[in-house]
């Protein structure tokens, strides 16, 4: 529906044709100005929060976005629905009515016959200010209403598109914000199957899941899609030669550092901390991300969570508490507009003297710091998963990836967490847990993350172009992870890639 996620548009294209191939009649449905709020909006990005507010999108962004998604997709000479065309002005008088007389303290939790409206269009909010909470922004709550508008005008052009036309499958783009959480919302409650995707961290490779986000789909998935797997020689060396890799993103292209540092006796001489003493690892997410990607486990607000750890590090003198904070703080999509460390500040005051905050410039590579803790402590970063694989002590008080997989100490609430900081002594784990998180680890980068041959990188906007000879190349039986995902999609087969048996698509990982 977003036409302005120009790299969005590209792999959606790519799959259009593909499932063509295979039989399926594909449409478009792409937004063209009528949503007043949405998730290309950024704060001072795209459009200011005045603008918005005001009503003011259609003039600051829509047109251009609406190009982009026009070149992309009307090429294809597959039909490409319009929402100005499934939605009236009354629809949009209505919706704006709706937003505009709702108690503000109702809309986070607004969901009129079970649909989740008032949640995307939260989400739609925090994103938008890349804030974790909307406390301090003077038009936060004008905000916030644009974006429920929004939602409503979402719900009623899917809604009205399913009442005329057949929908058998949907894929889209992430699953959450507006308007695709909407989407995902509606066609669920409707019985539509419904794929989403992202692109994964590996370079070439994409997420993609039955139901809902990625995000919470991984959180969820069964432990017996991978923990059977029986790792070859060959298979520990490619996944081995992958989380190296990760110390520098050189097979990524999602990645968060440059240059990081690996040399930690600089990162000690600059900070002062002691090795010989013990060291307790907290590794925190950007707190926008967090609030709205992790539904929270023993710990819903992550700044309770560092806040408790902190008053607990305060009375054990003889230990270190390092707080790394994420590098995509300042250096992801969105640069992050609250930090963890202000936040943190304003929580508990005074620092104690035995916490070393690692803030998010700092080069110093979090997995080489990571190495020097004797238990990492984690909210819901996916870094929990090579922490795990490295064999390191791992507690997940949030909904990392790693929770409930038997491969982290998972406290089952505040009260477990605070005996678990209470009773804490080094407990590196055993040598089955170690392996069970490798044989995860392999699942989540080798397997979950599908690689798709027909795209390459192009460091710019958008960061990946189709390179392909011919349709050809797009039919079955070309790229076993185009079948897979072609698979799922019409037929609900799982996204999962074999690698152990067409390789891991990157010459440099399998030249081991």
């Amino acid at each position: 529906m977003v036409g302005g996620l120009a790299h969005a548009g590209v792999v959606e294209s790519l799959l259009a044709v593909a499932l063509t191939l295979r039989g399926a009649a594909v449409e478009f449905v792409l937004c063209d100005g009528v949503l007043g709020a949405c998730q290309l909006a950024v704060h001072d990005g795209t459009v200011s929060a005045a603008r918005l507010a005001a009503g003011e999108l259609g003039r600051t962004l829509c047109g251009a976005c609406h190009r982009v998604g026009s070149r992309i997709v009307d090429g294809l000479d597959l039909p490409v629905r319009r929402l100005s065309a499934l939605t009236t002005a009354a629809d949009r008088r209505a919706a704006a009515a709706e937003a505009d007389g709702l108690a503000g303290d109702r809309i986070a939790g607004y969901a009129p016959d079970g649909l989740p409206l008032g949640e995307h269009a939260m989400a739609g909010a925090l994103r938008f200010f890349a804030v974790g909470s909307l406390e301090g922004e003077p038009l936060g709550e004008a905000v916030l209403r644009r974006y429920l508008a929004a939602s409503r005008l979402v719900e009623r052009a899917t809604t009205r598109l399913l009442a005329g036309a057949r929908v058998d499958r949907a894929v889209f783009h992430h699953g959450i914000y507006v308007p695709q959480g909407v989407v995902r919302a509606v066609l669920s409650r409707a019985g539509v199957p419904v794929a989403t995707w992202n692109p994964g961290y590996r370079r070439g490779c994409f997420f993609f899941s039955h139901g809902d986000t990625y995000h919470h789909t991984m959180i969820d998935e069964p432990s017996d899609r991978w923990s059977g797997l029986e790792l070859g020689e060959h298979d520990r060396a490619v996944l081995a030669s992958y989380l190296t890799s990760r110390l520098d993103g050189g097979r990524d292209w999602i990645w968060f550092h440059d240059a990081p540092e690996g040399d930690l006796d600089a990162f000690v001489r600059r900070t002062g901390l002691d090795p010989s003493r013990p060291v307790v690892g907290a590794f925190t997410n950007v707190l926008w991300d967090a609030r709205l990607h992790f539904r929270g486990s023993t710990y819903a607000d992550q700044v309770e969570w560092l806040a408790d750890t902190v008053e607990w590090a305060a009375a054990r003198p003889d230990l270190q508490l390092v707080v790394r904070v994420h590098p995509a703080e300042i250096r992801g999509t969105l640069r992050s507009r609250q930090r963890v460390i202000d936040a943190l500040r304003d929580r508990v005051g005074r620092f104690p003297r035995n916490l070393l905050l690692v803030p998010a410039d700092d080069p110093v590579s979090s997995y080489a710091l990571a190495a020097l803790c004797d238990t990492v402590l984690v909210f819901g970063t996916k870094a929990a998963i090579e922490f795990a694989a490295a064999g390191l002590d791992v507690v997940a008080a949030g909904d990392a990836w790693t929770r409930g997989k038997g491969v982290s100490r998972d406290p089952a609430g505040r009260a477990a967490y605070r005996r678990l900081l209470r009773d804490w002594t080094p407990q590196p784990p055993g040598a089955a847990r170690v392996e069970r998180a490798r044989r995860y680890a392999y699942h989540v980068f080798l397997r979950r993350m599908i690689p798709l041959r027909a795209f390459v990188p192009t460091g710019e906007d958008p960061p990946l172009r189709v390179a392909v000879d011919g349709l050809d190349a797009l039919r079955p039986g070309r790229d076993p992870g185009l079948d897979v995902v072609c698979d799922g999609i019409l037929e609900g087969a799982p996204f999962e890639y074999d690698a152990m048996r067409h390789g891991a698509a990157d010459a440099r990982l399998e030249a081991v």
